[in-house]
């Protein structure tokens, strides 16, 4: 039910009332109080509903925050003395989905085993309904002001600075609050909420965000700033337009973030270009999951400052453990106040970098096949998410799609000759394990 970052999928098929009703009486057996929020979906209205009748039903008294950026959410668990929260969103994901993400008072997404739970309640059935004089009660809040609160906290802004920030018609409004709070000049685009996204696709891509680098360009903006739906993704646009690649935005805010000594979380498929750049302050990376969960699982434990997903996910642990974006937006806007986006892009290396796929009806056993003859033909294997090869000056991770019938292919060296010998053995070895 769950996969990498909650429940989602097209509304009316996968994502029904029926499941935001379920999902809500299995919170509810254990919660007395959640959070609840969605981004500008239409089809939210009507998933909040369901799921603030199954918690009500349950005896759990409901916060709801109308539209909300999803940090939003998360954040507001721990603020509303809360046992859980839920954001109704599909996050990045197009118009016609929606889906559920559930929170932990800390910040972080119901791990594995929360997950499990849930899941195991939806199927069993397991309930705790109320009678008609023990149900719970519902309350409307406005938590954006004390999100912005939090992020005008967390940021110093020196000097005066020019922001475009492209909202994507989602529910980040809360980062143009923060910036101009923190005396950015700041114009808008796609700024109406509006879950049909009108403006441009809702994931914050390079090739969806080009009206941005365009405007950023061709103006005096220091800075341009892109979130998805929901605002838990960032991505940032320099002053004279270029659009940063994930592993670069990650490699900048985790050495801006980290200390000598101390660790960053990152998922299987992170650029060794993060690995260079901070081990030059004597900071390394450790490889998670892919899924913003399993980065905060990491970034929760001693000694790790930062947390990041190449996607456009960004954790700050002494801050919240969910991922940000409006704090991921202030925080670029100090890095470029100190010193422009474009000089700090120039100094890491980057390297050349090749992704696939090839489509499978048989993602397991493909797997299973690719493993076995991984861990007998090669010497540093990880299989913590499908099944990575440390080659030293190079690597390549075969890893099965959690969404579509498809295993995915990412290869990676120093030496673009090298970085593509690698990806046509990586690409073999998977077409052979397809065809057997």
């Amino acid at each position: 039910m769950f996969g990498t970052s909650g429940i989602r999928g097209p509304v009316g098929e996968d994502v029904t009332a029926e499941l935001a009703l379920s999902v809500a009486r299995a919170v509810g057996v254990d919660a007395d109080r959640v959070v609840v929020g969605r981004d500008a979906r239409e089809s939210g209205r009507l998933l909040v509903d369901a799921f603030t009748a199954g918690l009500r039903e349950s005896g759990t008294d409901v916060v709801d925050l109308g539209l909300a950026a999803t940090p939003t959410v998360a954040r507001s668990v721990a603020a509303e003395d809360a046992d859980a929260g839920v954001s109704v969103t599909a996050s990045h994901n197009p118009a016609p989905d929606n889906g559920i993400k559930l929170w932990q008072p800390s910040g972080q997404a119901f791990d594995g085993p929360l997950q499990d739970t849930i899941t195991e309640r939806v199927r069993e059935d397991v309930t705790d309904l109320r009678p008609w004089d023990d149900l719970g009660d519902r309350v409307r809040r406005d938590a954006a002001e004390r999100h912005v609160d939090a992020l005008v906290d967390a940021v110093r802004i020196d000097g005066p600075l020019s922001v475009v920030v492209d909202l994507g018609n989602g529910a980040g409004g809360v980062a143009v609050d923060a910036l101009q709070r923190l005396g950015c000049e700041v114009e808008t685009l796609n700024a109406q909420p509006d879950g049909s996204f009108p403006g441009r696709p809702s994931e914050p891509t390079a090739e969806n965000c080009e009206s941005l680098a365009t405007l950023v360009a061709e103006s005096d903006a220091d800075l341009g700033i892109a979130h998805d739906g929901d605002a838990d993704r960032m991505r940032c646009v320099a002053a004279d337009g270029t659009y940063l690649s994930g592993d670069v935005t990650l490699a900048l805010l985790a050495r801006e973030a980290a200390s000598p000594g101390e660790r960053v979380a990152a998922p299987v498929d992170t650029s060794l270009a993060v690995d260079d750049h901070l081990a030059e302050i004597d900071v390394s990376v450790e490889r998670t999951r892919v899924g913003d969960v399993y980065v905060a699982e990491r970034a929760s434990e001693p000694g790790v400052a930062f947390g990041g997903e190449p996607s456009g996910a960004w954790i700050w642990p002494a801050e919240t453990l969910c991922p940000d974006g409006p704090l991921a937006a202030c925080k670029v806007a100090a890095l470029a106040a100190e010193r422009p986006l474009a000089d700090r892009l120039a100094a890491v290396e980057t390297y050349p970098i090749r992704r696939d796929a090839v489509e499978t009806d048989e993602k397991d056993a493909v797997m299973e096949r690719v493993s076995e003859r991984v861990l007998a033909e090669y010497d540093e294997v990880t299989t913590l998410d499908g099944v990575r090869v440390d080659l030293g000056d190079a690597w390549f991770l075969l890893r099965a799609s959690g969404t579509q019938p498809i295993v995915r292919i990412t290869a990676e060296a120093r030496d673009a000759d090298r970085a593509e010998a690698v990806f046509a053995e990586a690409r073999n070895l998977l077409v052979d394990a397809v065809e057997a």
